[in-house]
């Protein structure tokens, strides 16, 4: 499904209240990744400038053809599941009913996520890490 044959990257999750409502906020989040670069390369779940997601939004359940609330994959993806925890430990999924640490626990992946706490909470640097 996914596509492995990809170098790292950095990936992250962030919190934020709108009075965007679903549908609004994705067009917007599309319209923002065309301004960073994204362009379509054909390749689902392949290298790109920039993915903007919503996994949640409150505790809707969304399913439309261009939208889906929760995200359908986020309680497959290591390296969403991860951060999620860190900034809401206690958001349960509003279908399965379990929070991202129940869910994280129930992952089959082996992948490795790496933290880079330089870059979280506003800390960010342009500075590499030293190894």
């Amino acid at each position: 499904m996914y596509n492995e044959d990809q170098g790292l990257f950095l990936n992250a999750v962030i919190a934020v209240e709108t009075d965007l409502r679903p549908a609004a906020l994705l067009r917007r989040l599309k319209m923002l990744e065309i301004e960073m670069g994204r362009e379509g390369t054909g390749l689902r779940y392949g290298p790109r400038a920039i993915d903007l997601d919503i996994l949640f939004y409150g505790d809707e359940v969304i399913s439309e053809p261009s939208l889906e609330i929760p995200h359908p994959t986020v309680a497959e993806r290591a390296f969403v599941l991860v951060p999620l925890k860190e900034i809401r430990p206690r958001l349960v999924h509003p279908v399965s009913k379990e929070t991202a640490a129940d869910m994280l626990d129930g992952l089959k992946t082996k992948k490795k996520v790496v933290r880079r706490p330089e870059l979280s909470a506003g800390r960010a640097s342009s500075t590499p890490p030293k190894s």
